[in-house]
């Protein structure tokens, strides 16, 4: 079972439509994939609509951006096979309107250093459902002013440490809030790569809230980083996810969907996890009754 469980598409920062997603997973041998675009859940059903004709599984899935306050970071939760896909709506609209307003103040920020108009950078980034950073890069390619999306100019644009970036700060969901919303909507909830914003120490806090897996595989998690999420993973009882976090022409690295994911054993872990809290649940109020009698 090649799996790769965490995919964008250009309802978020991907270049690639639902579909095309799917006939690249099927032409790369890969059986079962997850549509995780940033706070949007519009995938999710067509997702699994489309994938049907194909023979590809799709594990419904969204990927939610979070502010780590305590430490000034980032953070993303990945949400698996929620019961309730509407119940994640307001938290991901919220996180939406957030991003939209940090774009249009970006989009204006380049506009004054560069000829083009925030119009433009708008048609770049038709058919998402907002504006990210590779969206105002594409707007400056396809105006010749770079022939990258990322690179220096990037760097230049949206690195805090450089004197001429246009970056604007978003205030995202709280990562304790998002693990409960996620609970209350009857999905599973993953912490996304915590190698690529240096999460472990809120790993630690969310685990004791009940955070019920960690993506393990990943290309910004390092050999090491892996094996430390392994042997916590297998300490604490959490499910090991992983994936290429694949963004098409958008990927930082040359990055193929299926090239990052779990073994068959962790997906099917994941697939029968909820069946398994029941049983365990059921279990408990059989032993709880027997013990009241």
């Amino acid at each position: 079972m090649n799996a790769d469980l965490h995919c964008h598409t250009k309802l978020s920062d991907g270049t690639l439509g639902i579909e095309d997603l799917i006939q690249v997973a099927l032409k790369s041998g890969v059986k079962t994939i997850s549509v995780t675009d940033h706070d949007c859940t519009a995938g999710t059903i067509r997702s699994q609509i489309v994938a049907k004709r194909y023979g590809i599984n799709v594990v419904p899935g969204v990927e939610i951006s979070c502010t780590d306050k305590k430490r000034s970071s980032k953070a993303h939760i990945l949400c698996y096979c929620p019961d309730k896909l509407e119940r994640l709506e307001e938290i991901c609209h919220k996180n939406s309107i957030a991003r939209k307003t940090a774009g249009r103040m970006m989009a204006l920020k380049l506009a004054e250093k560069f000829p083009i108009t925030p119009e433009f950078i708008l048609r770049c980034a038709s058919g998402s459902t907002n504006i990210f950073k590779q969206h105002l890069m594409q707007a400056l390619l396809e105006c010749g002013y770079t022939t990258t999306i990322f690179g220096e100019l990037f760097n230049k644009l949206f690195k805090k440490e450089s004197p001429d970036h246009i970056a604007v700060n978003v205030d995202y969901a709280d990562p304790f809030h998002v693990v409960d919303e996620i609970h209350y909507a009857g999905g599973i909830a993953v912490l996304a790569h915590p190698g690529f914003y240096n999460n472990f120490e809120l790993l630690d806090e969310l685990i004791e809230v009940g955070l019920d897996g960690v993506e393990v595989w990943h290309p910004k998690n390092s050999p090491q980083q892996q094996e430390y999420l392994k042997k916590l993973a297998k300490k604490k009882g959490l499910l090991m996810t992983g994936g290429s976090d694949f963004h098409g022409g958008f990927n930082s690295n040359p990055i193929c969907v299926g090239d990052y994911g779990p073994p068959d054993e962790c997906v099917n872990e994941l697939l029968g996890y909820k069946a398994k809290l029941r049983r365990r649940q059921k279990k408990l109020e059989r032993e709880t009754k027997a013990a009241t009698e």
